[in-house]
């Protein structure tokens, strides 16, 4: 690894608002994800860093529009999206949806979605600057030009990516990382960019569950599938051994987005590894650690999580990089 001082000020940022929290009359209890855990997360953090949170924290002032979705994703999907209720209860695995009225999923659904796209965009924008951010939500990896699945809508690192080419604030050529530790297979990100060697993938996933998409995996820079119940020493093993080697040949890369999925953690019961609470806070000061090392901005986001206690996982992490970076 690169031990070259740092030579870049770290002033982390964390991009968060109470309406990331996503409710529809219980009818979202009906999906595992906690779609509240954004909230949950931000209290948690509260209760230990007091009223000193609030100089770290940044709100988006808006949703993503629809030309800015519209630079990933394709007009006869967004046109989907606001006519066809069964698609999107499909889509985010709620089936009941399939008979609500769209003006209501879009209200209190999709709108939070966009503000977290949103979200994404300006913890990357701000990422430049102060070197770490993270978004309290957002890391919908599964969604792709034209579709929406495995409750992902918005492609919302993707859109982040766009946006930053189209505003100037890196070049088309210059490279981006997309570090992918959820425990499922990034498969929305990788078709996205399936044709773009400028955006490296590094994605680390169980194998034996969702999506199992081959073609996806194809386009997987660093290609590191693990099997269900693989524990610490296997996964902190791996990650410290291959991400090295991946930023020593990319460390010009200008940013990293970091997919920091919880559902890795032993008691998720739709992940399906078997890392500790211990384990996901050292993988987390790891990814951290080393691209500091290289100089690399990084934006963080959620991912997935199936455990009511993701959010206390997700603090952990946060906390560290607002006290210890």
């Amino acid at each position: 690894m690169n031990k070259s001082v740092n030579k870049f000020k770290i002033q982390p940022k964390v991009i968060f608002s109470p309406k990331y929290d996503i409710r529809f009359f219980g009818i979202e209890n009906l999906h595992p994800f906690d779609s509240c855990k954004y909230g949950k997360v931000w209290k948690e953090l509260k209760k230990r860093l007091g009223t000193n949170l609030d100089k770290w924290k940044i709100s988006p002032k808006r949703e993503a529009s629809k030309d800015e979705l519209s630079t990933v994703h394709t007009q006869a999907y967004l046109s989907d999206l606001i006519t066809n209720s069964q698609y999107l209860s499909q889509a985010l695995e709620i089936l009941p949806l399939a008979i609500i009225p769209y003006k209501l999923i879009d209200k209190f659904i999709l709108s939070p979605m966009r503000l977290a796209t949103m979200g994404t965009i300006l913890a990357a924008e701000l990422a430049l600057e102060n070197r770490i951010t993270v978004n309290l939500s957002g890391g919908y990896h599964h969604a792709s030009r034209e579709n929406g699945e495995g409750f992902c809508i918005y492609s919302d690192i993707g859109v982040a990516i766009y946006q930053l080419r189209q505003s100037g604030k890196i070049k088309s050529d210059d490279k981006v990382l997309v570090i992918d530790l959820d425990a499922h297979q990034g498969n929305g990100i990788a078709r996205i960019f399936y044709d773009d060697k400028n955006v490296l993938i590094f994605d680390m996933y169980n194998k034996d569950i969702y999506p199992q998409d081959q073609r996806a995996r194809k386009r997987i820079d660093v290609d590191i599938p693990l099997h269900s119940d693989t524990k610490d020493s296997v996964y902190l093993g791996e990650l410290k051994k291959k991400l090295p080697l991946f930023l020593e040949n990319q460390k010009d890369a200008k940013i990293a987005f970091y997919n920091a999925g919880t559902d890795i953690y032993k008691k998720d019961p739709l992940g399906q590894l078997h890392i500790s609470k211990q384990g996901i806070l050292e993988r987390d000061k790891f990814v951290f650690d080393s691209l500091i090392s290289y100089n690399i901005p990084c934006t963080m986001v959620l991912a997935g999580g199936y455990i009511k206690d993701s959010y206390k996982l997700i603090a952990n992490s946060v906390y560290y990089i607002l006290t210890e970076l």
